[in-house]
């Protein structure tokens, strides 16, 4: 075997002069633990006397038939190399590239196989969610836009030794690669984030170079975007942790570097604040960069700079106007004053005369203080202790006034020493704030922002009087938290109070202690294992489910606790109608609020609510109780369902088919559970009834209790016309002149503790048709989503309220995508729109059971300006959809005729009574 065939990959480490030993070595040991064999390390550069050359440890170029280069300090996951090797020999592709992660920076968490939490850029889950062979760099746009090739690949060596010397990138060399693999798999670990203040040059330098390589101008404009999102808002963003002098320097070598190298069309597709920050770096505007910054990290209703309207939109500033300054979507005009949450930054900060004097300036918008009369400013400053209750110690302002239009300004001097009388144990850390008042109007509580240098240290420090004496505590030292607010916190400085605490922290840490604080720590995971869905799920099925019936009890749950509505609200209340006394328990998940009084009320998965179901003679929902839970030999179990199926369901869904045998009989023995199950036409029999294998004798053609609300307004309109309209419109404050549109889309799977994107632009909707319509936003009730800022009374947020039913009696059109609400809203014969742009896309991805387009009772739209179209014209072309909205209604609410309550609870609950 000839030395070039030696090795099948080559682990390049180039090591610039200074290269750290340790890291080296780090980085050569995780290139040795390879499993792939045939894995050579070859060290350019200065490596150093810190390693010893072997057989496949060697300084000079690399021997290897693909060469994967790494910077020491990076590791390579033990599988790197055999996983690349394997798919170049599967491709033959020259370029192989897979994942990698980082220290630190933002992006999706992750574990290496080293142990260490890593970050990797979320672009990546796209890039590489399968293995996939391209012909051309360009057929994944991600690697040429963003930094995916500067590390995590290996690359043929001849291609290598073929590039030009200052053409060895990663990005030259896909370019230039005929054909190039990308694996799912986790290569490189350890990469150090670059620092987004000091990295912006050589971002800037690596973009430049990257507009040489592409021609296209979609990914040219691609490109744009991912440098403004990778390299300049991070940037921008840092800012917050410089102080002045830092910011001022930076952004004057921002300017430099960024002229002539934003690109308008990228900005403009920014949300207005990320497009305010990056230009006002491309400006140079070191303090206008920190207040956007700051923007950027608070509530959507934070205001920071001066706004003005001209020409009826909203601008960041006087002196910052134009489509790069337009931030009229943030909304801030449509919010009342008391509603804002203004920029109030510190100006200084000092000791004199034994007080703490803070001085700050708070941006007011508008000219809110303006007008033909002065207003009247006044201002306290409010001192609450930090996760200690609720204790709060007010300061006067001593002086605030108006020093322009814009600004307003204060200062307070805080007698810390006098006014602040802490324990000392437990209430350490206050946070000011100031409650400034225009002529009588109490604003919003304003945090005091303050820079990195805004508090000189140890020269502001003032003596401290604890309650529990100067042995606990002796020190009030002001300082800048990490969400860059001023705060003061009691420290121990003078000698007795220092020797107290290292007492206390021994006390706290010697034998004795220890083993007190292991005891504290069992015993509190005992607790948290006595408490765990999984032992109480034991003791259910083991024991509670063995307990005797109580007779006439039911416990009903709609939507896994999380509302009072649905059909389990319509049979409670005529359950309680009918048959006074009746036992009735309630689940709920988080909060009781809006549950009914008259019923007994569980947390879901508490010891009480496992008591309930074990002893319960009925169980009601529209959902499922828990899976785990076995249903007791004594107890019926009535299940309403929560609509008829468009997309597939159960058995049927291609996911429940690739899962394997235990999770599909947990999901059979769950639904054979019911012993009723109801139904509203023969399409839910025909789908639901067979995708959940659901026996014929176990079903009720009766309908849905739910849908009684509806069949009655239909008739109720019928008879006497639309108004007035219901109470619920009244409490929502929806004017009878003006047209109620509910926008109802349906669950897309939106990950945990993410707010769902709405498709429908709802801004869009509320300039287009707020002077006549008033639209009310229903998220699926297990997504949340967050509103932009409209004007009062367009656009209300509905996705808090129990009962849907109660909602669409007052909407007179229904937009919606492919949700199961398009069935029960066809029962009320008003006009539903059909708003999926992704329809086709969602579904070939999930199924559906039939042609939403053939057979919908309403027009099926997939853009903005196709919806607005047909809301504008609805009520003219409204009468072309009735007689297919009348046939939708009865196909698929065959049996909702109205009495479905009543039928279910004669059928159900009186019969059993009386047996």
């Amino acid at each position: 075997m000839s030395a070039a065939d030696a090795f099948d990959i080559s682990v390049l480490v180039d090591c610039p002069a200074g290269t750290d030993p340790a890291r080296l070595r780090a980085t050569v040991r995780s290139a040795l633990d390879q499993t792939l064999a045939r894995t050579e390390i070859a060290l350019t550069g200065d490596p150093g006397p810190a390693l010893s050359a072997t057989d496949r440890v060697r300084v000079g170029a690399p021997r290897g038939t693909y060469v994967l280069p790494l910077a020491p300090g990076e590791l390579l996951e033990r599988n790197a190399c055999r996983n690349l090797y394997a798919a170049a020999r599967r491709t033959g592709a020259d370029l192989i590239a897979g994942r990698w992660t980082r220290l630190t920076g933002p992006g999706t968490s992750t574990r290496t196989g080293s142990g260490a939490k890593e970050h990797a850029p979320e672009w990546q889950s796209g890039l590489y969610a399968r293995s996939r062979v391209l012909d051309a760099a360009a057929e994944a746009p991600e690697l040429l836009t963003r930094s995916a090739l500067t590390a995590g690949y290996c690359v043929r060596r001849t291609l290598l030794e073929a590039a030009a010397a200052d053409a060895r990138s990663g990005l030259d060399l896909a370019v230039v690669a005929r054909r190039i693999a990308l694996v799912p798999s986790l290569i490189t670990t350890h990469r150090a984030a670059p620092d987004p203040p000091h990295d912006l040059p050589a971002a800037a330098a690596r973009h430049r170079h990257t507009l040489t390589l592409i021609a296209d101008a979609e990914l040219r404009s691609r490109a744009a975007q991912a440098f403004v999102a990778d390299d300049v808002l991070p940037c921008a963003r840092a800012f917050l942790g410089l102080d002045r002098e830092h910011r001022v320097q930076l952004a004057s070598e921002a300017r430099r570097l960024l002229d002539g190298l934003l690109d308008p069309a990228a900005l403009g597709r920014l949300p207005a604040l990320e497009r305010v920050a990056a230009r006002l770096l491309a400006d140079g505007d070191a303090d206008g960069v920190h207040s956007a910054a700051y923007a950027l990290e608070r509530p959507p209703g934070t205001v920071v700079s001066a706004l003005t309207r001209r020409d009826g939109r909203v601008h960041w500033s006087a002196d910052h106007t134009g489509t790069a300054y337009d931030v009229t979507e943030l909304g801030h005009q449509y919010r009342a004053p008391r509603d804002l949450a203004l920029l109030n930054r510190v100006t200084r900060c000092a000791l004199e005369d034994g007080r703490l004097v803070v001085e700050g300036e708070v941006v007011v918008p508008f000219g809110m203080t303006g007008g033909a009369h002065p207003r009247v400013l006044t201002a306290t400053l409010d001192l609450k202790v930090r996760d200690a209750g609720e204790k709060t110690v007010t300061v006067p302002v001593d002086d605030v006034r108006l020093r322009d239009a814009s600004t307003v300004t204060w200062r307070a001097a805080l007698p810390l020493t006098r006014a602040l009388r802490p324990r000392g144990i437990g209430d350490r850390v206050w946070d000011p704030c100031l409650r400034l008042a225009i002529d009588g109007e109490l604003l919003r509580p304003l945090a005091l922002f303050a820079g990195k240098d805004a508090v000189p240290g140890r020269a502001a420090a003032l003596p401290a009087r604890p309650r529990l004496t100067r042995l606990t505590a002796d020190t009030w030292q002001p300082y800048v938290t990490a969400k860059h607010h001023l705060a003061v916190c009691l420290l121990p400085r003078e000698r007795p109070a220092r020797k107290a605490d290292a007492l206390a922290r021994y006390l706290t840490n010697f034998r004795p202690a220890r083993t007190a604080t292991r005891l504290w720590k069992k015993l509190r995971k005992t607790y948290a294992a006595l408490h765990a869905q999984r032992f109480k799920t034991r003791v259910y099925n083991r024991y509670l489910r063995r307990l005797p019936v109580s007779r006439g009890t039911v416990v009903f749950e709609s939507h896994m606790g999380k509302a009072y509505g649905d059909s389990p609200r319509a049979l409670h209340e005529e359950l309680v109608a009918r048959r006074r006394g009746a036992r009735v328990i309630w689940s709920y998940a988080t909060s009781p609020a809006g549950f009914p009084a008259d019923a007994t009320l569980v947390r879901r998965w508490s010891w009480r609510y496992l008591w309930a179901l074990a002893r319960a003679e009925w169980w009601v929902d529209n959902q499922g109780f828990p899976h785990a839970l076995a249903k007791p030999k004594h107890t019926t179990y009535l299940q309403t369902w929560h609509g008829s199926a468009y997309k597939r369901m159960g058995f049927d869904e291609i996911r429940h088919k690739t899962q394997n045998a235990p999770q599909r009989e947990q999901l059979a023995r769950a639904v054979d559970r019911f012993d009723h199950f109801l139904v509203r036409s023969e399409h839910d029999v025909n789908t639901l009834a067979r995708a959940y294998r659901i026996p014929e004798e176990r079903l009720l053609r009766v309908g849905y209790p739910r849908n009684d609300r509806l069949v009655a307004a239909r008739k109720r309109d019928e008879r006497e016309g639309r108004f007035p309209r219901p109470e619920r419109a009244v409490a929502l404050g929806i004017p009878d002149h003006r047209t109620t549109v509910l926008y109802a889309p349906t669950f897309r799977g939106t990950p945990k503790n993410k707010q769902a994107q709405l498709l429908l632009d709802v801004r869009a909707f509320a300039e287009r048709f707020g002077d006549t319509h008033v639209l009310l936003v229903r998220a699926h009730y297990m997504e949340a989503a967050t509103l932009p800022a409209t004007p009062p009374g367009t656009v209300l947020d509905v996705s808090a309220h129990h009962d849907v039913s109660e909602l669409l009696c007052l909407a007179d059109v229904l937009v919606t995508d492919y949700s199961s609400i398009m069935f029960d809203y066809a029962l009320l014969d008003r006009p539903i729109v059909h708003f999926a742009p992704d329809l086709d896309a969602y579904t070939a991805e999930r199924g559906s059971y039939f042609d939403l387009r053939a057979r919908a009772g309403g027009p099926v739209v997939a853009t903005q300006d196709e919806l607005h179209r047909t809301l504008s014209g609805i009520k003219e072309a409204d009468a072309d959809w009735q007689e297919a909205r009348r046939a939708f209604a009865a196909e698929f609410g065959t049996y909702d005729d109205g009495s479905a309550a009543r039928a279910v609870v004669d059928a159900i609950f009186t019969r059993k009574a009386g047996s």
